[in-house]
């Protein structure tokens, strides 16, 4: 849930079972059981790891372990190449306001970092939509891609009227 350098937007839902967490970047969601299940076996490792979620009062707290690294791997954004496969994450979500989600993260990796750190952000509510975030290397392209749809739109036309 750190923010990157665009599209941090995120939805989040909540069913009777379970918390969902929709981010318009990397576009990915997080179904985190709001039950008593079973966590995961410590060998069972999963890219955005086995969260699970419960309520202190009217904060929902989500506990996440089990997370799958490698070269690759990162949970949310921005903890690419800064922790490893003993990374644990204690999230806290508080609405404060109609409009407003105080979001603390405790960070816990004791092969990285000497002590657990923390980092808290402000998440206001918006009203435009999220989108799915996708990559726009053939907008560079466009121009070339329309040209040749016109002129094959021309070609059939010109094809059409010759058969009349």
């Amino acid at each position: 849930m750190l923010p990157g350098n665009y599209n941090n937007n995120y939805q989040i839902v909540q069913t009777p079972g379970y918390f969902a967490i929709l981010s318009e970047q990397p576009h990915q969601t997080r179904i985190v059981p709001l039950t008593q299940h079973s966590p995961l076996p410590q060998d069972v490792k999963q890219w955005m790891g086995d969260s699970r979620g419960h309520w202190e009062g009217d904060t929902l707290v989500v506990e996440t372990s089990n997370l799958r690294f490698n070269d690759q791997s990162k949970f949310g954004n921005q903890y690419d190449g800064i922790a490893d496969d003993n990374l644990r994450v204690t999230e806290r979500f508080a609405r404060t306001a109609a409009d407003l989600i105080i979001y603390r993260a405790t960070i816990i990796d004791p092969t990285v970092y000497t002590k657990p750190w923390t980092i808290e952000l402000p998440l206001q509510k918006v009203t435009e939509p999220v989108y799915e975030y996708a990559c726009h290397e053939g907008n560079y392209g466009l121009a070339g891609i329309l040209s040749g749809a016109r002129a094959e739109e021309k070609k059939a036309a010109e094809q059409n009227l010759g058969h009349r």
